[in-house]
């Protein structure tokens, strides 16, 4: 398959920058997909298209304060991952001016470039640890086109996100329509995966078969597979829970407790094992979680189903409106 074939235009006023005014106050796209029929609901209609034995999969990650400035505003980073907390795996920006051996400073505290890998990023080694919480920042996604405020402290993470799991350089976005009331209103479980900044990356490739996928840490506890493997019905909130259920189902056969990681490529054709139904928001053109859905509820659809809510002016992305896939 050719990437763009998953293109659509979207004009730029309906890219939501910022969340809104309630966190249940979203509106909710409802897609059936053995009739084609389309809804224009609320995000509090969504427990009544639940059934009582249905079981929703959350994922608990939390966002992590990993964009950070240089004291002297010249550098730009984004810590991938602390491989110890003297050691950090970043992209960086300007990247030409960060050499092996180049120096740079964040909160007073010296880091030294010690490694530039093939990909561009870098190993970064510092002096002293540096305290997430006073000098770093919330990684935004690129097309909000601002930096993180007080707002987004708390707008920013789902309400069920775990402080001890502090490890996304994305939220988990179909998440964070949830508020502490709606959750009681369904059975619901927990997985964590830890997303990663290639969720917003577009396929650069011209054809799908040539696409590199990232990969992605992911964690199971005993009592969400129990949950999992038992439930008569699954509904994934979000891609990202999505794709560890069908790393297990493809991997394992089926759901266990157990920690690993996955580049799962879900795209057309694609037959879901154990996701039965999705919530989800809606995705950039020609993104692997744009694919994602197209493969869950076929491309004739999903387009006219993007058509239906540019048309009907819904807002798009990470703050955006969201989309239940029945």
């Amino acid at each position: 398959m050719r990437t763009e074939e998953f293109d659509y235009h979207l004009p730029e006023n309906l890219i939501a920058d910022r969340p809104p005014e309630k966190r249940d106050g979203a509106r909710m796209l409802v897609v059936h997909r053995e009739t084609g029929t389309l809804e224009d609901r609320r995000f509090t209609d969504f427990p009544s298209f639940l059934q009582p034995d249905d079981l929703v999969v959350l994922n608990n990650v939390r966002v992590a304060k990993a964009r950070f400035f240089s004291d002297d505003g010249r550098f730009e980073l984004l810590r991938l991952e602390p491989l110890t907390p003297l050691l950090w795996h970043c992209m960086a920006k300007p990247g030409k001016r960060l050499a092996p051996g180049k120096t740079l400073t964040i909160s007073g505290i010296t880091g030294t470039v010690t490694e530039v890998k093939p990909d561009g990023t870098r190993l970064i080694q510092w002096d002293s640890p540096i305290d997430d919480d006073r000098a770093g920042h919330l990684p935004l996604p690129h097309y909000m086109n601002r930096d993180d405020d007080e707002t987004d402290t708390e707008r920013y993470q789902t309400v069920f996100s775990d402080p001890a799991l502090t490890k996304a350089i994305a939220a988990p976005t179909a998440g964070l329509h949830f508020t502490p009331d709606i959750l009681t209103h369904f059975r619901h479980t927990f997985i964590t995966l830890e997303v990663g900044a290639g969720t917003f990356q577009p396929v650069k490739a011209e054809l799908l078969a040539d696409h590199v996928m990232h990969t992605e840490r992911y964690q199971i506890t005993p009592e969400a597979a129990a949950a999992i493997e038992s439930a008569p019905r699954r509904l994934a909130v979000g891609t990202t829970v999505t794709r560890v259920l069908e790393h297990c189902a493809r991997t394992h056969g089926h759901v266990t407790a157990h920690a690993g990681s996955t580049s799962i490529f879900l795209h057309p054709p694609c037959e879901f094992q154990k996701t039965d139904r999705l919530l989800t928001n809606f995705h950039l053109p020609k993104s692997t979680l744009f694919m994602l859905v197209c493969a869950f509820a076929g491309t004739p659809l999903m387009r006219r189903a993007y058509q239906h809510a540019i048309q009907e002016k819904y807002r798009f992305y990470s703050y955006g409106d969201c989309m239940l896939i029945l």
